[in-house]
């Protein structure tokens, strides 16, 4: 839900502004900017899952509108967790494979113990 609500996760945008994606495009639907208001209102991709949120929160998916909502109504706040538990998932495994194709730009690919090795470094 903190994903959704901040823009920080597996959305084109972020990806690329902290230069891990060429471009700030949606792989799901080729939009020019996937961004989590994308995700929210916009991405066919997501239109099933939208389906029971609007239900719940209503058309309106601003984000002033979805977080009145959520801390209003626990059926909105039910709707919106699942609705962004279900889409997240299913990003962050399109993002998995995209880090793990051998063929993929080196910027993709997945950078595992990096940090680690790095905190290592300064202790000794």
């Amino acid at each position: 839900m903190v994903q959704v609500l901040t823009g920080h996760g597996c959305f084109g945008k972020y990806l690329h502004n902290i230069g891990r994606e060429s471009t700030a495009g949606c792989h799901h639907c080729g939009s020019d900017t996937d961004t989590a208001q994308h995700t929210l209102e916009e991405c066919p991709a997501w239109a099933g899952q939208r389906v029971a949120l609007t239900a719940a929160i209503g058309l309106d998916l601003s984000l002033p509108t979805v977080v009145k909502t959520i801390v209003d109504n626990d059926n909105g706040f039910d709707a919106f967790k699942t609705f962004c538990e279900s889409v997240m998932l299913e990003k962050e495994m399109a993002e998995r494979a995209r880090e793990e194709d051998p063929l993929a730009d080196p910027i993709r690919r997945r950078r595992t113990g990096r940090r680690r090795r790095a905190f290592a470094r300064n202790l000794i």
